[in-house]
């Protein structure tokens, strides 16, 4: 299933959160005895939603109606807003690819 955001992405100024340098990214990967690699594909559902903001995200379907309590993929924001969390819990990150050294 595939939610439009398009109008709700239209209404909502956009955070800005500058994407890492992958040059600095390689460069702080160097040094380390280990390293771990991992695809955050699914990343963005380990946050939570703004339990306000939760309606905004609401879809039809043949069965129900329903509403998104974690960030779904397609917001505007949804980057911005993942990256700093990860960046926080120590884990550097480039675009949904992360690693974290030791």
């Amino acid at each position: 299933m595939c939610v439009d955001y398009t109008d709700l992405n239209k209404a909502c100024p956009k955070d800005l959160y500058p994407l890492s340098s992958i040059d600095r990214l390689v460069d702080g990967a160097s040094g380390h005895a280990l390293l771990s690699f991992l695809d955050a594909y699914s990343g963005y559902n380990q946050i939570m939603m703004y339990p306000p903001d939760e309606v905004h995200t609401s879809f039809i379907t043949d069965r129900a109606n329903y509403y998104y309590r974690v960030m779904p993929f397609g917001l505007q924001n949804a980057g911005a807003t993942y990256q700093p969390e990860s960046n926080n819990k120590g884990v550097k990150l480039y675009s949904n690819n992360l690693y974290s050294g030791y």
